[in-house]
């Protein structure tokens, strides 16, 4: 259900004093504590975590290794996508351009739902390779984000735990989502296309999802290699808010179970947000 504006705009500026804009220092009691607890939480697992929420309603952000750089794995396919949009948007491309036998539809839809590696290099190969991904990231001053690899190449290659190429932060990765989802990037129809992907995504069922309430809507993309767990997207409040989330993980064990149960602290913290800011006020009317 949809809160009326008046109760949004009092939403929004109230969560703001939860959440501060990273990269500033946490400076509220709130923020503190929802820090604090999510670094615990992932203090007590085996392996580095990376994390950053961010509510697409007022830009307000909270982060715990926002600015490490972590391999992407398969997350980089929402880059490899939205590029590939950007010039459908353009008249350049169409969904219905044939890519290797298939329509470039249908592969977006295997590289996105199914996380098919090899339609994102066929995809790859037609935009003109990494280079033209992170070429048409720059063109978006998307900085944080590196795409440097096919994902042939990736695969063949080890060392990903420490790897310096085929990376991004979380707070980087949420700045994309947050431009993805607020037009600048994509039109209207490229955006719902791309969404509607996501939200079928078929590799996440243990990550963003799995601890979330049943019925609430998301729309992520998982990004798995030997001894990389990550999951990003977007997770619909009970108020239609939308807030963009990333987990990065690496090293360790067990790294499912620590997505989802990170993505319900922010969910509840966020979902308690709202229920606070709008008692607050109806209690003023």
């Amino acid at each position: 259900m949809r809160v009326p504006l008046l109760s949004r705009l009092l939403l929004s500026g109230i969560a703001a004093c939860f959440l501060v804009p990273a990269p500033a220092a946490a400076s509220t009691p709130e923020l503190i504590g929802l820090e604090r607890e999510l670094s615990m939480l992932v203090a007590d697992r085996p392996g580095e975590y990376g994390i950053a929420a961010l509510d697409l309603s007022d830009g307000s952000r909270v982060a715990v290794n926002g600015d490490t750089l972590f391999p992407m794995a398969s997350t980089v396919k929402v880059a490899i996508a939205a590029a590939y949009l950007a010039e459908v948007d353009q008249g350049r491309r169409s969904l219905d351009d044939m890519i290797y036998g298939r329509p470039a539809a249908k592969a977006l839809e295997l590289m996105i739902v199914r996380s098919d590696n090899r339609a994102a290099d066929q995809l790859l190969a037609t935009l003109g390779g990494p280079v033209a991904v992170q070429q048409w990231l720059s063109s978006q001053r998307i900085t944080g984000i590196r795409v440097d690899r096919t994902i042939a190449e990736l695969l063949r290659e080890h060392g990903h735990l420490a790897d310096s190429r085929d990376v991004a932060t979380p707070i980087a990765m949420v700045s994309l989502l947050y431009k993805l989802d607020n037009g600048t990037v994509l039109k209207a129809q490229s955006r719902a296309f791309l969404f509607e992907l996501m939200s079928r995504c078929a590799t996440g069922t243990r990550r963003i999802r799995a601890l979330l309430p049943a019925g609430t809507p998301v729309e992520d993309k998982t990004g798995t290699l030997d001894g990389v767990t990550n999951d990003v997207g977007f997770i619909t409040m009970p108020d239609g808010r939308r807030v963009a989330v990333a987990v990065f993980s690496r090293g360790g064990r067990d790294r499912q179970p620590v997505i989802a149960e990170v993505s319900r602290v922010i969910y509840d913290r966020f979902a308690d947000s709202a229920r606070n800011a709008l008692t607050f006020f109806m209690k003023m009317r």
